[in-house]
C-alpha cells in the first residue's frame, strides 16, 4: 500500500471533512469541522501551529487527523476544559491503513510528544496505536482521566421511569410534583440565532452563579467562546438553550447540542434562590424527557461523574489520554 498525507486548510477540507465523519465510527459534535473551526478562531493561543492533516492510501482519502503543534508537543485541537471528546475522523473499515499513513506523516515531523486527550474506551485509535507506535521504538503511556456518562434513551418517558432506581424514581417524581403544585413554571426553548443570541446573558449568569468553580471557569476568553460557538451551532440547528422559568423567572438553564439523533447536555446553570425547587435537576431531566419525545436515541451527559448524572441512570463510558514519546 501506498500512504501519503497532505496538510490541508479548514477551507480546502470541511466538505471532505463532513463527508468522512459521517462514514466513521466516532460521530460526536466535537468531531465537525465547525465545532474546531469556532475554537482554532476563537482559542488559538501564540506558538500553536494548525496540522489538519489529510491521510490517504494509495491516493484516496481515508481520514483527517485534526491536530496541533506547539514546539515538540503534538496534541488534538482543544483541552479537556471545552471538549468532551477527541478523536481522529476515519473512515469506517478503514481504521489499519489510517494508523499506517499517521505513523508515516509523524516520520516526517519534528516532534517529541504525541498526546491525544479524551479518547473514549473502544475507540480504534486505542486500538491500533499503541502497537504501531511501540513497533517503532516509541514510549507509549495510556492513563483513564475520566468518564462520558448518558443513557440509552427507550421510546417513552414511563418505560425510562421504570428504567430508574427505585429511590431515583421516587425522587424525581416527587419533584416533579412539587414543581408542579407550588409554582407556575414553563420550560423555554431556544434553537434560533436571534433567541439564542438574545438569552446567552441569561445563560451565562446562570451558570456562573450555579458553582464557584463554574464561576472561575467562566474567564473572559471562555465567556466569548461560548457566545460565539453557541451562535453558530444555532445557525447550523444543533444548538438548542433550554429554561426552566418559575413565575416569568429564568431560574435553571442547558445548553444542549442536538446532533446525529443524540442530545447531549454541554453545560447548565441555576439559580441558588431556587435550589430548594431543585431546578437545575428537574430542568436536566426535562431535557431528557424532551429528547424521549423526539425519538432521539441517546442523551448525552458528556464529561464527568457528578452525582445527578446517575440520579438520572446515567453509565459511564472511560475516557482515556494516550502519551506517545519519541
Amino acid at each position: 500500500m501506498d500512504y501519503s498525507f497532505s496538510i490541508e486548510s479548514f477551507q480546502t477540507i470541511e466538505a471532505e471533512w463532513e463527508h468522512l465523519l459521517s462514514n466513521s465510527v466516532a460521530n460526536n459534535i466535537f468531531l465537525t469541522p465547525y465545532w474546531q473551526k469556532t475554537w482554532w478562531e476563537s482559542m488559538q493561543t501564540s506558538g500553536q501551529e494548525l496540522r489538519l492533516v489529510k491521510l490517504m492510501e494509495d491516493g484516496i482519502t481515508i481520514g483527517i487527523a485534526p491536530l496541533l503543534k506547539n514546539n515538540g508537543l503534538i496534541t488534538f485541537l482543544g483541552g479537556t476544559d471545552l471538549w468532551d471528546i477527541h478523536d481522529f475522523i476515519v473512515t469506517k473499515g478503514q481504521e489499519a491503513g489510517f494508523f499506517q499513513a499517521l505513523m508515516c506523516y509523524l516520520e516526517d515531523e519534528e516532534w517529541s510528544e504525541l498526546r491525544l486527550e479524551s479518547l473514549l474506551e473502544g475507540s480504534p485509535t486505542l486500538g491500533h496505536l499503541p502497537a504501531l507506535a511501540q513497533n517503532k521504538g516509541y514510549k507509549v503511556e495510556q492513563i483513564e482521566e475520566d468518564n462520558l456518562m448518558g443513557v440509552t434513551l427507550p421510546d417513552t418517558w414511563d418505560e425510562y421511569l421504570m428504567g430508574l432506581r427505585k429511590k431515583d424514581r421516587h425522587e424525581l417524581r416527587r419533584k416533579l410534583r412539587r414543581l408542579d403544585e407550588s409554582v407556575n413554571y414553563n420550560i423555554q426553548q431556544l434553537s434560533d440565532f436571534q433567541g439564542v443570541s438574545d438569552a446567552m446573558d441569561d445563560f451565562l449568569d446562570l451558570m456562573g452563579q450555579s458553582r464557584e468553580e463554574k464561576s472561575e471557569f467562566l474567564t473572559e476568553d471562555r465567556g466569548a467562546f461560548f457566545r460565539d460557538m453557541s451562535l453558530k451551532m444555532a445557525e447550523r440547528g444543533l444548538l438548542h438553550l433550554f429554561f426552566l422559568e418559575v413565575n416569568g423567572v429564568r431560574t435553571a438553564a442547558t445548553v444542549c447540542f442536538d446532533y446525529n439523533n443524540v442530545l447531549s447536555l454541554y453545560n447548565s446553570g441555576h439559580n441558588l434562590d431556587y435550589a430548594a425547587l431543585g431546578t437545575g435537576f428537574l430542568l436536566k431531566a426535562l431535557c431528557l424527557k424532551n429528547a424521549i419525545g423526539e425519538g432521539k436515541d441517546y442523551f448525552d451527559l458528556l464529561r464527568g461523574t457528578e452525582p445527578y448524572k446517575q440520579h438520572l441512570g446515567a453509565t459511564g463510558q472511560g475516557l482515556y489520554r494516550l502519551s506517545i514519546l519519541h
